[in-house]
């Protein structure tokens, strides 16, 4: 991570710092790109295979249950516009949600042709935290889905997925995650826990390029949904330009349909690598067992100097978000102040919002501490 040379960069939850072999992958995108022109074409389309194998290895899924998607909202797009909505339906979402999960489904509240409107509810948070009872209170016999960040963007609030999703199968009702705070460094095997759907982008915690992400269909639902878009990637015999058929592929590359953004998937593949090298080598939950690890220590040293966090008290609703405030200070100052001296922090929901890495280190704690005690 080059950007550790200079930064003590806690910033993840916003735009990640890109990994080495991301930024070399666009380099040599970019060289062959200027050189070789297409003649690569072949070489550069094969890291969309390499994304879905990698997305699958680390989500605990199957390869043909990823769509390669520009971003987080384009994957929630295709649910919210491509789910068979009839009258009467609703969908239920918890409050303070990124505004990427509250608009597709704010959308869905007006008629439009084709589609009758939905309802959308959204369940009052407790504090912090996302009640998955309350989210089911909230829940009816024509309630079709609930959408919940995984992770909260402002509090780092972790929801219990495993219970939400269990309780709500239930009731019939499936679920969507949004996953782009948890992705690749928390926990998670949608083999055992069977969500519904999924999306993240790679540009925050995986490391990668804004611009490339993944969207997660369960198999059994790829039938479900109506594409909002088709194009020539959309059907099986996607090379066939001459005498082409509308025959849709059996697996969520139904989802993709046009030109891909190579360099970014490119530097996605890379990125999803060196993770997928890490839990090969270290275990699984390597990685989120680091970062809970340094979020402890952060989280402690912080309420040392007076300051009040809001991480929860419960290890399984914690992330590598650690939010907090300090007693007197304005959260924008310290903020400004922390870019005068590399540390780089967000300010979110009118906190000072610290986003922990794996590779970051007690040097890195010890120059954010200093920014707080200024």
């Amino acid at each position: 991570m080059p950007v550790a040379e200079r930064f003590a960069y806690f910033d993840h939850a916003a735009v990640g710092p890109l990994s080495a072999p991301a930024c070399s992958a666009i380099q040599k995108y970019a060289s062959q790109a200027m050189h070789l022109g297409d003649t690569v074409w072949p070489t550069w389309n094969r890291n969309l295979d390499r994304v879905r194998h990698l997305a699958a290895e680390l989500a605990g899924c199957e390869e043909r249950e990823i769509a390669i998607v520009a971003n987080t909202t384009s994957g929630i797009g295709v649910v919210a516009e491509g789910f068979p909505w009839k009258e009467g339906d609703n969908v239920v979402i918890p409050s303070g949600e990124f505004p990427s999960n509250l608009f597709p489904w704010k959308r869905l509240e007006v008629d439009e042709p084709n589609r009758p409107a939905v309802e959308v509810r959204v369940v009052p948070r407790q504090g912090d935290r996302v009640n998955v009872g309350d989210l089911l209170d909230a829940c009816d016999q024509r309630t079709r889905l609930i959408a919940t960040s995984w992770v909260g963007y402002a509090s780092g609030f972790r929801i219990d997925v495993d219970s939400l999703v269990a309780q709500a199968h239930q009731r019939g009702i499936l679920v969507f995650i949004d996953a782009i705070q948890g992705l690749g460094v928390m926990p998670l095997d949608l083999g055992k826990t069977p969500v519904d759907f999924l999306a993240a982008d790679g540009h925050k915690w995986l490391l990668g390029p804004e611009g490339a992400g993944i969207l997660f269909v369960r198999q059994k639902h790829i039938d479900l949904l109506r594409p909002p878009a088709l194009g020539w990637a959309s059907v099986k015999a996607s090379h066939n330009y001459s005498d082409p058929v509308m025959e849709l592929k059996d697996d969520a590359g139904r989802f993709e349909s046009g030109s891909a953004n190579m360099p970014g998937i490119a530097a996605l593949a890379a990125s999803l690598e060196m993770f997928a090298a890490v839990g090969r080598n270290y275990g699984a939950d390597s990685v989120s067992r680091r970062i809970l690890d340094l979020c402890e220590q952060l989280d402690d040293r912080l309420k040392s100097l007076g300051a009040k966090t809001r991480r929860d008290a419960s290890q399984m609703h914690q992330s590598g978000i650690v939010s907090f405030e300090i007693p007197g200070k304005d959260p924008a100052k310290v903020r400004e102040e922390g870019l005068r001296q590399d540390v780089v922090l967000s300010v979110r929901d009118g906190s000072i919002r610290a986003a922990v890495h794996a590779y970051q280190n007690d040097e890195d704690f010890e120059r954010l501490i200093e920014i707080c005690k200024a």
